[in-house]
């Protein structure tokens, strides 16, 4: 974090980052059943290494609208083309028939990029929102990219009622050039985010940084204020982990330690909740953080 870092430089990946394969009977279930659905999750596209304990805990991520993503963001294990799929009519139901089958109590719903649809995709993805609150008793979270700055995207989205509109700024302003796809950008992200909450103020939003790209404390607090400013309920940092060598190095390893340091500093900016962990994902045990985030809230 250059001249203001709180963080200890390690080559190579320390004893924190590691973690067991996903084993068990639940996850070989959940692992067929979506096989057998043909449905797509971010925590087997993007590699996740909590997938096992995510799924144990009744919370998954799906990804819509195909597995091929429009954008190349220079941190992302997705698949990437000039143009997605052809969109699954019946990819809403499926993926209510098989959160009833997994027995999930909390989902998230993401998305891959659409530039290539004159409406992003924001429709189908609504129509799954939808689906779920109609036909399962889950809470869902949506995590959603930026629909190229549409409003009328994003009112699609807010109208299908979502319990948590996320979406993420990634990384620092200074960074935001060389880790995400140029037609990002991070004041459109800030636009979403504070767009989603005058949309619906009952609506909680939420966003999440990557650490360990060579941003400095001074640029994290900057990115914390300008959350804030939009309004921004949650917010969970993790550590950047390279997928693969054509993709962004990692410039520093973050300690369990400093993440806590960070995570109470990001508190003190007023987010109702804050996730702060060297294994910490957007979604990573999203229903759980949901739900200490309105136990605190009520105890405030």
């Amino acid at each position: 974090m250059g001249n203001a870092s709180l963080i200890s430089r390690f080559s190579p990946k320390p004893d924190w980052l590691r973690v067991q394969l996903p084993t068990g009977e639940r996850y070989r279930f959940l692992k067929e059943t979506l096989a057998t659905s043909n449905l797509h999750t971010v925590c087997e596209e993007a590699h996740c290494p909590n997938i096992g304990e995510c799924w144990g805990g009744g919370t998954a991520t799906f990804m819509v609208l195909g597995d091929v993503c429009t954008r190349g963001c220079r941190f992302c294990a997705v698949k990437t083309g000039r143009q997605g799929i052809a969109l699954d009519e019946e990819e809403p139901n499926k993926i209510a028939q098989a959160v009833k089958a997994m027995k999930l109590e909390y989902v998230v719903i993401t998305s891959v990029d659409r530039d290539d649809l004159p409406d992003q995709g924001a429709n189908h993805f609504a129509h799954v929102v939808r689906r779920l609150k109609a036909e399962c008793e889950i809470l869902v979270e949506v995590l959603i990219p930026d629909f190229r700055g549409d409003v009328s995207a994003l009112r699609v989205m807010a109208e299908s009622k979502p319990d948590v509109i996320a979406h993420n700024v990634e990384t620092v302003r200074r960074l935001t050039p060389l880790v995400r796809d140029r037609r990002c950008s991070y004041e459109q992200s800030l636009r979403v985010l504070e767009s989603a909450k005058q949309m619906d103020s009952n609506i909680l939003t939420k966003s999440s940084i990557m650490i360990g790209l060579g941003e400095t404390v001074e640029e994290l607090r900057e990115v914390f204020s300008d959350l804030r400013s939009v309004q921004v309920d949650f917010l969970t940092l993790g550590q950047y982990l390279r997928p693969t060598p054509k993709h962004l190095e990692v410039k520093e390893y973050v300690s369990p330690q400093v993440f806590e340091e960070l995570g109470e500093l990001a508190k003190s900016y007023g987010f109702q909740y804050v996730a702060s962990g060297p294994l910490v994902r957007s979604s990573y045990k999203a229903g759980e953080f949901f739900v200490k985030s309105l136990k605190q809230s009520k105890e405030s």
